[in-house]
């Protein structure tokens, strides 16, 4: 087959009505020619055999994936990052391409999608053995089918009357082995303190020492009492996370007995589940990120975790929660901050989803949150920040509260921890502060 027949998995972005196209970009190490490396790329998440034998016809024009640019970014490099080898012998180069994939070939179906974009015609093209997925571009035309967040951020907002700060989350504590009359009072006293929503932790299931539904009856009722005493909506957050066939049951009766959102495991139950889900809750709905780090954490190799952001939000998760800032979460601020852009930036119609970028905060880690993120439509979510404070929850819930004044009146959270005692215990039991611009 000559060179020049290759050139059909190329194409000149202004040629193409981009509106039937996906837009895709890739970073690829290959062997030998970055050019037919990339048309085999093209090839096998397409067409890969684009005529029959004996048939004069080419199905490219409408059925083929088409290199819409193409950036080597290295090349002659001594081998390839992560220790495989390419199937044919040559020269390594390191790429950055766009590709455009007409979304015909899948139809508005989120496991179509990933099934051509992630699938075997990607990580097993030839002589391209390292292959990242790093971001994902939706056209309106193809968003149309989609619904989206019911809620997104200003819904959220409206339900619990809060609008010019931080929503308030808080991963009640201890997160597995207690029953649910002790859980549900961890809540109600979080909710005392001013935590606006309580939640189950992404491991906590429909078990027999803490059945949801028993959960779900003291938590609303808990809940409801703390919106008496203090005047202000609370919602109770229950993890529905199972097998697919029990979702929607789960659902029904959580939400009967008193839950008024539900958080689901999103790729572990799987986002074709979660958008039927959506179509039949009437509460929001939020995101946690089992299985994403395998996927995304290596800088060179599978799917940059803003296109998981991306593929929730289509899926219609009104609150996405990821990995945040700190060491422990091994992602980097720029990951973060990506990863809440893709939340809030414009997609089409679909609403904004609200991101809440999690993982070892409290009280004293709030003010560099909020710098980092230069926003306040994000959600702030200790766990032990609140549930471990040494005066107890009330009083964990209460030293956010405290901080978040502080910061809005733009006075040093360490100074004025000595006139608030929460505030004060949570630096001693938690400190020292981090540099805010850290």
């Amino acid at each position: 087959m000559k060179a020049t027949d290759w050139d059909g998995f190329f194409a000149d972005a202004r040629t193409l009505d981009l509106e039937d196209y996906i837009l895709l970009d890739y970073f690829l190490e290959c062997a030998g020619d970055p050019r037919l490396a990339a048309a085999h790329f093209c090839a096998e998440q397409s067409t890969a055999q684009w005529r029959r034998v004996g048939h004069d016809e080419d199905l490219r024009p409408r059925f083929g994936a088409r290199v819409l640019d193409l950036e080597v970014i290295a090349s002659d490099l001594p081998a390839f990052s992560y220790g495989v080898e390419a199937q044919t012998p040559g020269p390594i180069s390191a790429c950055r391409l766009r590709i455009a994939h007409p979304h015909g070939n899948f139809g508005a179906r989120i496991p179509n999608l990933l099934s051509a974009v992630c699938g075997e015609g990607v990580f097993f093209a030839p002589n391209a053995p390292i292959v990242k997925l790093l971001d994902i571009h939706f056209p309106e035309r193809w968003l149309a089918h989609f619904q989206g967040p019911r809620f997104g951020v200003a819904g959220l907002r409206e339900r619990l009357q809060v609008y010019d700060r931080p929503i308030f989350f808080g991963v009640i504590k201890p997160n597995l082995g207690l029953p649910p009359e002790a859980f549900s009072e961890l809540g109600y006293e979080a909710w005392l303190g001013g935590l606006d929503i309580a939640k189950d932790d992404e491991m906590l299931a429909d078990v027999d020492w803490c059945p949801l539904e028993r959960r779900a009856a003291l938590l609303g009722a808990a809940r409801r009492r703390a919106e008496a005493e203090t005047g202000r909506p609370k919602i109770y957050l229950a993890n529905i996370t199972d097998e697919v066939a029990n979702l929607a049951d789960l659902h029904d009766r959580a939400v009967a007995q008193g839950a008024n959102a539900l958080l689901v495991n999103a790729m572990p139950t799987g986002l074709s589940a979660v958008r039927q889900l959506r179509a039949h809750t009437q509460v929001p709905l939020m995101a946690h990120f089992p299985m994403i780090a395998p996927f995304s954490r290596l800088e060179r190799f599978g799917i940059h975790s803003r296109v998981f952001t991306k593929l929730q939000r289509l899926a219609g998760f009104d609150v996405i929660i990821m990995p945040g800032f700190g060491a422990r979460m091994f992602t980097s601020d720029q990951e973060v901050r990506e990863n809440v852009e893709a939340c809030l930036a414009p997609m089409g119609h679909l609403k904004p989803s609200l991101p809440v970028p999690g993982g070892s905060d409290w009280a004293g880690t709030l003010e560099r949150v909020h710098q980092r993120l230069g926003t306040v439509d994000f959600g702030f979510v200790p766990g032990r920040g609140v549930f471990g404070h040494p005066m107890g929850p009330r009083a964990g819930a209460t030293s956010i509260c405290q901080a978040w004044e502080v910061i809005a009146n733009a006075r040093s959270v360490q100074a004025e921890a000595e006139h608030c005692p929460e505030l004060r215990a949570a630096i001693e039991a938690f400190g020292p502060l981090p540099g805010a611009g850290a």
